[in-house]
């Protein structure tokens, strides 16, 4: 069977009624609008492609995602433009009916389980792609060592190894307010 292949750069849904059992492959491609949808002001651009392989079997409907790709955020830094690699493959399985009134997510042996309400005739995965990139991100976002604005850098080095930066800082008079022998 060939693959289904979908090039949306705004919607990631799944029709789930009218095909027959079986596997599907999905594509999309994730830029900057995708992001946007979301009101996320953090990625400044992005260039991800999304794979989702949909097995359905009576009831049963198995999602395999891989996602790839780039987004660029400001460093934390210099606030340079910083590109991070995106890599996930989350797998989970889709639930429906009663047991949606119960809420929440759970886990199934390896796979997460996506409760979806009964009247739902397609499946968006259009915020779990965007959790799992957001999340797939590191927590401290900087260059390499040596690879931010050095303009930045040496604005940002007013320490004890740069004296005469920290004597030409308007805080240099607050320096020993607080010594025990200032009193």
């Amino acid at each position: 069977m060939h693959p289904l292949i979908c090039f949306q750069a705004m919607t990631c849904s799944i029709p789930l009624n009218g095909w027959a059992a079986g596997l599907r492959t999905f594509r999309w491609h994730a830029g900057i609008e995708f992001f946007q949808q979301f009101d996320n002001a953090e990625i400044l651009d992005a260039d991800v492609d999304v794979d989702a392989r949909v097995e359905k079997s009576g009831h049963y409907i198995g999602v395999d995602l891989e996602v790839r790709g780039s987004v660029t955020v400001a460093c934390d830094r210099c606030l340079e433009d910083l590109t991070l690699p995106v890599e996930v493959r989350p797998s989970f399985s889709v639930k429906s009916g009663a047991s949606v009134s119960s809420g929440g997510e759970g886990k199934e042996g390896e796979r997460e389980i996506l409760l979806l309400d009964e009247a739902d005739a397609d499946l968006d995965l259009g915020q779990v792609i965007y959790d799992y990139v957001c999340l797939s991100l590191p927590m401290q976002r900087v260059h390499p060592d040596g690879a931010c604005n050095p303009d930045t850098v040496r604005f940002l080095s007013l320490g004890p190894g740069n004296e005469e930066a920290v004597e030409n800082s308007p805080f240099a008079a607050l320096k020993g307010l607080f010594d025990d022998n200032n009193n």
